[in-house]
């Protein structure tokens, strides 16, 4: 019997230039998970915005379905290693969202449905460079991969994409969320493998 299991070695890193350092392609989309997955009903979903101030702004989910709606086409990359390739999605900016408050705030807590918490910089939200999504592949999202939405923020690792989001808490200064406190990096670059502290 072998003492190390398949899956537990490293993999070749494959030649596709869209791959960030140490990543692998897959065609499947794994579910990974902090807990157990969050049954949240559309009519009881709320996404909100609470600024450092103490400002906030919410939606319903048809006030957030009334708002501008964009496509999506990215790469998406597991910080486990795995990366696929030309996804499709469906959401709404988070330029659209923040633009509702008024804040000078460098950093935001995004907070999911199970009580998920993950840091992410002002300057990775903003730039049409994340959203709140709430398709993918042209279906609903379903709840194992985050649904009813999930924030998405494709250029850095997926573990930032909270699953199940809630809403956003805006900080000026950094602080770690559920993964960061459990040694993963502060900010989760795959092009510069910020896999861990």
């Amino acid at each position: 019997m072998a003492v190390v299991s398949r899956g537990f070695g490293a993999r070749r890193r494959e030649s596709d230039p869209r791959l960030p350092p140490g990543q692998y392609l897959t065609e499947d989309f794994p579910v990974l998970s902090a807990g157990p997955t969050p049954r949240i009903e559309q009519d009881d979903w709320r996404f909100g915005i609470r600024t450092e101030g103490g400002d906030a702004v919410s939606w319903t989910w048809d006030e957030f379905m009334a708002l501008p709606i964009e496509d999506v086409d990215t790469d998406i990359h597991c910080v486990t290693r795995w990366s696929k390739l030309g996804t499709s999605w469906r959401g709404v900016s988070l330029d659209t969202l923040l633009d509702t408050v008024e804040t000078d705030a460098e950093y935001a807590m995004a907070h999911s449905y199970g009580g998920y918490t993950t840091n992410v910089p002002m300057e990775d939200l903003l730039g049409g460079k994340a959203w709140v999504a709430f398709e993918f592949e042209g279906e609903p999202l379903d709840p194992e991969h985050g649904g009813p939405a999930r924030l998405l923020v494709p250029h850095l690792y997926f573990w930032k994409s909270a699953k199940w989001v809630r809403g956003l808490t805006l900080m000026q200064d950094d602080e770690p969320g559920f993964w960061e406190q459990n040694g993963y990096n502060m900010h989760g670059d795959p092009w510069t493998e910020e896999r861990y502290w």
